[in-house]
């Protein structure tokens, strides 16, 4: 979560998880008022597994945040003013991803045809999808069952609720 999430996190009401049988997962569900940042009042992120004994996620999918104008917080524009003497007076604008809370809902992708990548590319997607379900169950394990001590800053002080990287139960 950077300082630019922050603003739009203030409107965030409640999460929620809920088990989903077919296929085989889980749907967490970010319940936001109405806010300057997006139209959107609920955001969801839903995990669908090859096979529920074993965490082996198959795919991800998020919602499509519809940002307001000028409000996405998951790019910046950058302008560039363009040289002096030179032709085109107009700045160059460009836009760039940055880091956010809200991509957590723009999860990696498997191609359709998987022979268009190559095994570099395969494990990098493999680490992304694994830290991207990472982050989904400590959202489900670890946030939700303590959101009022996370609401009320106890968790982030305390350490009842263990480390979040471990992977190990603290209940």
């Amino acid at each position: 979560i950077t300082e630019r999430d922050e603003g739009a996190l203030k409107f965030l009401k409640d999460i929620k998880w809920t088990r989903i049988e077919d296929p085989k997962g889980f749907k967490l569900e970010f319940f936001f008022d109405s806010n300057p940042y997006f139209s959107n009042s609920v955001l969801t992120k839903t995990y669908h597994m090859v096979d529920e004994d074993e965490p082996i996620l198959e795919k991800a999918i998020g919602t499509e945040i519809q940002w307001l104008p000028g409000k996405c917080l998951t790019q910046k524009v950058l302008k560039k003013k363009p040289k002096k003497g030179s032709k085109n007076a107009k700045p160059i604008t460009k836009t760039e991803t940055c880091e956010s809370f809200f991509n957590f809902f723009n999860p990696p992708e498997v191609p359709e045809d998987d022979e268009d990548i190559d095994e570099d590319m395969a494990e990098e997607l493999q680490n992304q999808m694994e830290q991207d379900y990472d982050i989904g169950s400590t959202i489900r394990d670890k946030i939700i069952p303590h959101a009022v001590s996370w609401f009320t800053g106890e968790a982030a002080q305390g350490e009842e609720f263990g480390d979040l990287d471990d992977d190990e139960e603290d209940e």
